[in-house]
């Protein structure tokens, strides 16, 4: 404690006596100061056998990161969109599949047992490349249909769908913890160049799917312009200033949309935070304040809550926050 109170006192004096200095000379200065302040306080704790050096704790380097690019972009040298991208970046080695992945009930998938005529259909219906077989329960996932390996089958028999093998076609599933990391899971995706897993809880049972283009949106934002579209149609504006807001969308998609700061940690989507908050499944027309934030429930199906409208906070001018979504 000694230590950092005294490089703390260090740090100030010296910051006060370039107070006065032009903002590059300021930027110096603070960087200088910064090394010179933990350097004291290392010195001051190497005295007692205690190793301080922050280089070798990972976890309070990227605080600083963090820390750095939140001051750059309240001083306006950082944009949003690149503050977002950096912190997506720090963020592969926090976040979990179960955090970005698509949930098993919208998950696109085919009855393994259908016709060869019947699952060509269902393939030229679908806009995915690649779809899940089932068999017995959708749940029950038993291998993985390509959509390229079945139209290059077509064209190598002329569309006779009885020469097909469909089963050659077809690739065993891949299965992932819900607890990878982005990080390790980008680094799988990579070392077996694929672009598709599917997710598992720790007793095995089907949790939802994560794909490469998921992993990189969490960096760059939406890459897919049917996402894109698709994000914009579940959270609309009010002329009022409100939000509604499909009870599906994850709050870390809400705040990045929006620019608010609502907890990631209590919940993955807005839903499971308003029931976390409020200890209940809500019907529609409740009405709870959380962090600042206004949450009424205008719909609900059975134990979901589809639709919420948000209010949020005020800015200090008074006026509500706004966004250039659509409105509803």
């Amino acid at each position: 404690m000694l230590a950092f109170i005294l490089s703390a006192i260090v740090a100030v004096l010296a910051t006060c006596a370039f107070i006065a200095a032009p903002q590059p000379q300021i930027v110096a200065a603070r960087a200088s100061v910064t090394a010179m302040a933990r350097g004291l306080g290392r010195r001051i704790l190497a005295l007692f056998g205690i190793d301080a050096d922050p280089a070798e704790n990972p976890e309070t380097a990227r605080a600083e990161i963090r820390s750095s690019i939140a001051l750059h972009h309240q001083e306006g040298s950082v944009e949003r969109e690149q503050r977002n991208m950096l912190g997506g970046i720090l963020d592969l080695r926090e976040l979990q599949v179960g955090d970005v992945m698509r949930h098993r009930t919208a998950i696109e998938s085919v009855n393994a047992d259908l016709s060869r005529r019947d699952l060509v259909a269902a393939v030229v219906a679908s806009n995915h490349s690649r779809l899940p077989l089932w068999r017995d329960e959708p749940e029950n996932i038993v291998g993985i249909l390509s959509a390229k390996l079945l139209a290059r089958a077509l064209v190598e028999h002329r569309g006779d769908l009885e020469r097909i093998d469909i089963a050659a076609l077809v690739s065993p599933p891949w299965f992932v913890p819900d607890t990878t990391t982005l990080e390790e899971q980008l680094a799988e995706f990579r070392e077996r160049r694929a672009r598709f897993a599917l997710v598992v809880d720790e007793y095995g049972a089907l949790q939802g799917l994560v794909t490469l283009e998921d992993i990189l949106e969490e960096v760059f934002g939406d890459i897919s312009d049917s996402r894109h579209q698709e994000s914009r149609r579940e959270i609309r504006r009010r002329p009022d200033g409100s939000f509604l807001v499909e009870g599906k969308v994850p709050v870390r998609d809400l705040n990045r949309e929006l620019d608010w700061r609502l907890p990631e940690d209590d919940a993955t989507t807005i839903a499971g935070l308003v029931i976390a908050q409020s200890g209940t499944i809500p019907d529609a027309g409740q009405r709870f304040a959380f962090f600042g934030y206004v949450f009424e429930i205008m719909r609900r199906q059975r134990n979901q809550i589809t639709a919420i409208r948000i209010i949020p906070p005020r800015r200090e001018d008074g006026a509500m926050e706004t966004s250039a979504l659509p409105t509803a």
